[in-house]
């Protein structure tokens, strides 16, 4: 007897991938419904070889569904999950809005798999920022070995974290730029085409973006209160892929090389660190992939114990939809929910 499992926002970016992953993985469901806003009820979203009809969120009764995937933004999020949650439907939500709440786990499969045991006070999980996902899953590694003090983190983050509308955006400003039509900006605040912008989320009193804050928030919350963290986020034009460049300081001695067979060994890294034209990962070759890939390992002189590496993952995949996925398989797995049909 399988889960029955529901995907919210389902006509999303993340929200496709959601379904994808879940069909590849081949998750233990014998039901999937997707759910989404009254304006797309009645749109078709694929989910493997069959095809769904989205139906409308404000209608639809949990109370005989074990999982629900939340990819529908903030304010969706904070109205329906407390409601979804007390069906006794667990909610693996993809937004900020209950990452910091001190009731609410904040997972990522391989980095902090046992904080998922408090999930029941609120029946709410929280997926990490997609920046954060790869970030912790390149840290706790080399974290458990030599303890990590201080990271300082350069995002050079895709424009499909902005979801449609981002990956839009940069299409016709590129045919625009082409063409020598005008370049409108409606999603970014400048010209995303053949530019970067050092600009995500709002900005905060201090001057750091919430973007960046969540970076180190969550990195806290994860791996560690005692690390220092200081990020740099940035909109760079590509699709698909975040990469960040990542400077790390350590309590104890380690180098690039012990880093590299650490990092070899870690669950849900791949290493491609050569020194040579392309020994390295792209954001290119990391699209579709759920690994979250590390180069250009190398040791810091400017610091005692530092390191340098560079790290690169499918933010639609490891940033949002695998790791919720991977958070629901980690449910069952440890037996935490049983389906309600068998429980019936």
């Amino acid at each position: 007897m399988g889960f029955k499992i529901a995907v919210v926002g389902a006509t999303g970016n993340v929200g496709r991938e959601m379904l994808n992953i879940l069909s590849e993985r081949g998750f233990p469901a014998d039901e999937v419904v997707a759910l989404a806003s009254a304006r797309s009820q009645g749109t078709e979203v694929s989910f493997g070889d069959k095809v769904l009809k989205v139906q409308n969120l404000e209608n639809y009764d949990f109370s005989d569904t074990d999982l629900c995937l939340m990819s529908a933004g903030g304010e969706i999020s904070k109205k329906w999950s407390p409601k979804i949650g007390a069906q006794d439907c667990v909610v693996i939500d993809n937004s900020s809005a209950w990452r910091y709440d001190a009731e609410v786990p904040l997972i990522v499969p391989e980095v902090n798999a046992d904080a998922v045991e408090g999930f029941r006070k609120k029946n709410i999980i929280a997926n990490p920022n997609c920046s954060t996902a790869q970030l912790v899953v390149a840290l706790k590694p080399l974290h458990d070995v030599a303890k990590i003090k201080r990271v300082v983190v350069s995002t050079y983050q895709s424009v499909s974290g902005a979801g449609k509308e981002g990956m839009d955006e940069l299409f016709t400003q590129t045919r625009a730029v082409f063409v020598a039509d005008p370049v409108e900006s409606k999603k970014f605040t400048k010209r995303i085409a053949f530019n970067v912008i050092p600009h995500i989320d709002s900005f905060m009193e201090d001057g750091y973006t919430k973007e960046e804050w969540k970076v180190l928030a969550e990195t806290k919350k994860m791996l560690d209160p005692k690390i220092k963290v200081t990020c740099t986020a940035v909109r760079v034009p590509v699709f698909i892929g975040h990469s960040e460049s990542v400077n790390i300081e350590f309590e104890n001695e380690i180098t690039a090389d012990q880093a590299r067979d650490i990092l070899r060994e870690a669950p849900g890294c791949l290493v491609v660190d050569k020194h040579e034209n392309g020994g390295y990962v792209t954001p290119v070759e990391c699209a579709g992939e759920d690994a979250t890939y590390i180069s250009r390992i190398r040791e810091d002189a400017t610091v005692e114990n530092g390191l340098n590496m560079w790290v690169v993952s499918d933010n639609l995949r490891k940033g949002a939809a695998l790791n919720a996925v991977q958070i629901a398989e980690l449910l069952i797995n440890r037996g935490l929910i049983k389906p309600r049909k068998l429980a019936a």
